[in-house]
């Protein structure tokens, strides 16, 4: 399987296959050294763009130095990550043509106030990379707290 680094509608850089891709086979590892979710939020603390990948109950992150931190987020992906024996793999959850860019929904949960806003273009796009489940958490806190949720935009880039 090859895969390149090239420009992305959806962010910067994106990360394409020049080979077909079968549904359920390892498309990349997600790999850097592990730091603690602490130290990760000092070491970052002024940057806009990171490239950190939760493990476990996020405690420690993968500060990505590797190939697959060019995959970007979509709310309609074509590959999914996957935790094993410690590892974070990103596979193909359906059929993948040459030429297509790799994608996966990053699920976000954990940021502050940031919006995360979603570029992906899709139809289904929620208009955020966090997690339904963390959006809808957030939408109750809001009401919770009296505040009127803001709905998210759409079609804008963020830093990863």
């Amino acid at each position: 399987m090859g895969l390149i680094i090239r420009s992305s509608a959806i962010h910067a850089a994106g990360c394409y296959t020049t080979t077909r891709i079968a549904k359920g086979k390892k498309v990349a590892e997600y790999t850097g050294p592990r730091i603690t979710k602490d130290e990760a939020d000092t070491i970052y603390e002024e940057s806009p763009v990171t490239y950190l990948f939760g493990l476990g109950d996020g405690t420690v992150v993968i500060d990505g130095h590797c190939m697959a931190m060019f995959i970007n987020h979509s709310c309609d992906a074509n590959c999914e990550t996957e935790e094993v024996d410690g590892q974070v793999w990103i596979t193909a959850i359906k059929n993948i043509a040459p030429g297509a860019e790799i994608t996966y929904d990053y699920c976000l949960y954990d940021g502050g106030d940031d919006e995360a806003e979603c570029n992906c273009g899709k139809s289904s796009c929620r208009g955020t990379m966090y997690s339904r489940l963390e959006v809808r958490k957030r939408k109750v806190e809001a009401r919770k707290a009296g505040n009127t949720v803001k709905k998210q935009p759409q079609g804008k880039s963020v830093a990863k």
